[in-house]
């Protein structure tokens, strides 16, 4: 959180409050996970396709298999099966590839926001303080603290 001194930013044209910063990161921030948590069951699922196909192939092509569809398990031959899902395996891929990219776009706007407002994250590294730091050092917590500006 904000000092107490830091939340009464003054409101001029265009400048936003501690309150609206902080805000507008921690939305960042979420975006960002999001981001990441989706590429991470997308890859989940990526190594569940390759791991079935992978199982499949060896396997007699007229041979009856199951596969789930919206909750539904229906009936298919491996034949069927097969290129289905080597083409959804193939799709989770190239979505994993934008979202890859997303999250590269996320992460250096998640920068440009941090040093554009000078946020630190308490327990997080200034250069300015590192003599300080070394003294007494503190476990990050994940909490935000905005500097105030010097006029």
């Amino acid at each position: 959180m904000a000092s107490s001194e830091g939340k009464k930013a003054v409101k001029g044209k265009g400048q936003l409050s501690q309150e609206q910063i902080i805000q507008q990161f921690n939305q960042l921030r979420q975006e960002y996970t999001n981001i990441l948590n989706k590429i991470h069951e997308l890859e989940m699922d990526q190594n569940e396709h390759s791991v079935v196909i992978q199982a499949l192939q060896n396997v007699n092509s007229s041979r009856k298999c199951f596969r789930m569809i919206g909750g539904v398990l229906v009936e298919r031959t491996v034949g069927d099966v097969l290129p289905a899902l080597e083409k959804n395996r193939t799709q989770i891929g190239l979505v994993l590839d934008h979202l890859k990219e997303q999250m590269i776009t996320k992460e250096q706007d998640l920068t440009a926001f941090k040093e554009k407002h000078n946020i630190k994250m308490k327990g997080e590294k200034d250069t300015n303080a590192a003599a300080d730091s070394s003294k007494s050092p503190e476990k990050s917590s994940g909490v935000l603290v905005a500097e105030e500006k010097s006029k």
